[in-house]
């Protein structure tokens, strides 16, 4: 499967990209197909989940638990490391893929990629470090003369719905974490990337993982829902909107639940600050993926001190980025998901031109292809500050007050990450403190991850941490034993010495 679709992307074909269930490729359901938003063609074809075949994939995955639980952890790292080296091996198929089906720069692409490498690796390293721990219950009264002992069992059956703009990497970070701690998974893919989802789940299959560990499924919300519901899930790890995360969370009832669900990041830029490398980052960061990041750069609060010039830097990057062909080896921004997004883009900035602002460049689109948008001075209350643009458009804001953007940046319903530009750590610890955030980038934008350090937000931006370690704690669940009247601590109570 992995070879027919990595062929299909390098030929320029429609990759075949169907559902697995039950150990095999196929299914039955109406045709789903993905149109690439920078080719205006059809690039990828799969089929959308029936009932049946819901039914289908739970009932093997409740079956296939204990199997893929009874696996060692050595056994479940060797085809993680495994499937880091494929990564690696097939980086530039993938990428292609990436750019085929969203319209994201091969360079974005190969980016995530290595992203997916690594983090195969470190959940191949997390699966070799499970445990538990021996407790001291001989420290009070009541637990003289017992032993207990805990550990991290398989949850059981998870749950991996994963978003557009990162779909292979996020995909890696669910499905690898659920196996290393010893689950059997369903994957209920982005409609907008089944190509590139099932390359990932085919990888990883023909690096060894048993075809018990992993049911893909595609479709829509109505696919999600029904998977949601299902009594068979344990655990679902979603990654979305926060109005779809909050239908998870209804649909899912008293489930284990891991919500990363976006934001509207800030990155502050204060007086001291190198004004060109600040500028440098917050263009790179800010417009990579066409802002189609849950951390991109959307607000950027300069000091008034510095604002016009830092505008003015801003803007000359901004202008050195190559806009176009996600498959040209130098392009930084390529196509949105579709047109709407990219006419989001153009819509809001506008709005905000009407209330004041002033658009330095961009606000235009071609096709689903938005041109990349600074817009000046917007009020607090347009929609590019107070609502998740998710596209290639940033806001820069003037501020007077340390203490004051602090509190303006936490007015968002989002916490997801922010970045500072200063080399005053006083105010480093401050806003580490102050902010409603999950992470504090310094020296860099908000637009940072190392997918071994734990990711994830406060607020309407979801909760639980998504790295290999923390989703391995939430993939799993903790057992004791207590062992009665037999002790390893010693069972004296009197030493017997007289007064």
């Amino acid at each position: 499967m992995l070879d027919s679709l990595l062929k299909a992307g390098s030929d320029m074909a429609v990759a075949e990209a169907p559902p697995f269930v039950a150990g095999e490729w196929g299914g039955g359901g109406p045709e789903l197909t993905r149109t690439g938003p920078y080719l205006r063609r059809v690039v990828s074809r799969t089929t959308t989940a029936t009932g049946e075949e819901v039914a289908r994939a739970l009932a093997c995955a409740r079956a296939g638990a204990r199997t893929v639980a009874g696996l060692a952890p050595a056994f479940r790292a060797d085809i993680l490391d495994r499937a880091s080296l494929a990564a690696t091996a097939h980086r530039e198929g993938l990428a292609r893929l990436l750019a085929l089906e969203l319209g994201k720069p091969v360079r974005d692409g190969l980016g995530e990629v290595d992203r997916v490498a690594d983090t195969f690796a470190v959940c191949a390293a997390e699966a070799r470090r499970i445990g538990g721990e021996t407790l001291p219950v001989a420290g009070w009264a009541r637990g003289v003369g017992d032993t207990a002992f805990t550990y991290r069992a398989p949850a059981g059956v998870a749950l991996a719905i994963t978003p557009f703009n990162a779909p292979a990497n996020l995909l890696a970070h669910k499905l690898g974490a659920s196996f290393a701690a010893g689950n059997t998974t369903l994957v209920k893919g982005p409609p907008q990337a089944p190509a590139a989802t099932a390359a990932v789940v085919a990888l990883l299959l023909e690096s060894g993982m048993p075809p018990q560990a992993v049911q893909l499924l595609h479709g829509g919300g109505e696919v999600g829902a029904l998977l949601c519901a299902a009594d068979e899930v344990a655990v679902i790890s979603f990654t979305g909107s926060a109005d779809t995360g909050r239908e998870v969370a209804r649909a899912a009832g008293a489930k284990r639940l891991v919500l990363e669900l976006g934001g509207n990041a800030a990155t502050i830029v204060c007086e001291d600050a190198d004004l060109e490398q600040a500028a440098r980052q917050c263009a790179r960061t800010g417009y990579s993926n066409s802002g189609q990041s849950c951390v991109s750069v959307q607000r950027v609060y300069v000091h008034s001190s510095r604002y016009e010039p830092f505008l003015d830097h801003f803007a000359a990057a901004v202008g050195e980025l190559r806009v176009g062909d996600p498959l040209h080896p130098d392009t930084d921004v390529g196509a949105m998901v579709d047109d709407d997004a990219a006419e989001r883009v153009v819509r809001w900035s506008a709005e905000a031109a009407a209330a004041g602002a002033r658009v330095v460049c961009g606000g235009t689109r071609e096709g689903a292809t938005a041109a990349p948008t600074i817009v000046a001075g917007p009020p607090p209350d347009s929609p590019v500050v107070s609502r998740e643009v998710f596209g290639a458009l940033v806001a820069v804001l003037p501020y007077d007050d340390f203490e004051a953007v602090l509190a303006t940046c936490n007015e968002s319903h989002y916490g997801l990450q922010a970045g500072l530009f200063t080399h005053d750590m006083r105010r480093v610890l401050t806003a580490w403190r102050e902010l409603e955030t999950g992470a504090l980038i310094v020296g860099g934008t908000s637009n940072y991850r190392l997918d071994h350090v734990p990711f994830g937000g406060v607020k309407s931006s979801g909760f639980g941490r998504e790295t290999p370690r923390s989703m391995i704690e939430d993939y799993t669940v903790v057992k004791t034993l207590l062992l009665r009247d037999l002790s390893i601590w010693g069972d004296a109570t009197d030493t017997g010495a007289g007064a």
